[in-house]
């Protein structure tokens, strides 16, 4: 069984450059896990919110990379969670031509 929360949005200082580091800015966050057939409780959707939200509670964060191994590393810890995959995406990123977002996928899977 697969069970995703797609698009989350938060707002928060998250980057390496100085004015990322005192001007909050949008990210989103896909979260799916896959848990057993047989786990025994049902897995709460707020509790996969929580997930997300208290890790970017923890900003100002550098890196996205860092955002989406944490809640995927957590999410494992769930009761019956064998997989899990985040996508973290950025839609400010100030390149030099147009962009419709940066973003970093980490996939973790219990032995």
């Amino acid at each position: 069984m697969v069970i995703s929360l797609v698009g989350m949005r938060f707002h928060l200082r998250v980057g390496i450059l100085p004015h990322e580091r005192t001007h909050a800015q949008p990210l989103e966050i896909d979260l799916s896990v896959t848990r057993r057939d047989d786990a025994r409780d049902i897995l709460d959707y707020r509790a996969l919110y929580a997930l997300a939200a208290d890790r970017t509670a923890m900003e100002p964060l550098e890196y996205l990379e860092s955002l989406a191994s944490s809640i995927a590393d957590a999410a494992l810890g769930l009761d019956g969670v064998t997989h899990a995959r985040v996508a973290v995406r950025k839609p400010h990123v100030l390149l030099d031509g147009p962009l419709a977002y940066a973003e970093v996928v980490v996939e973790r899977q219990r032995d």
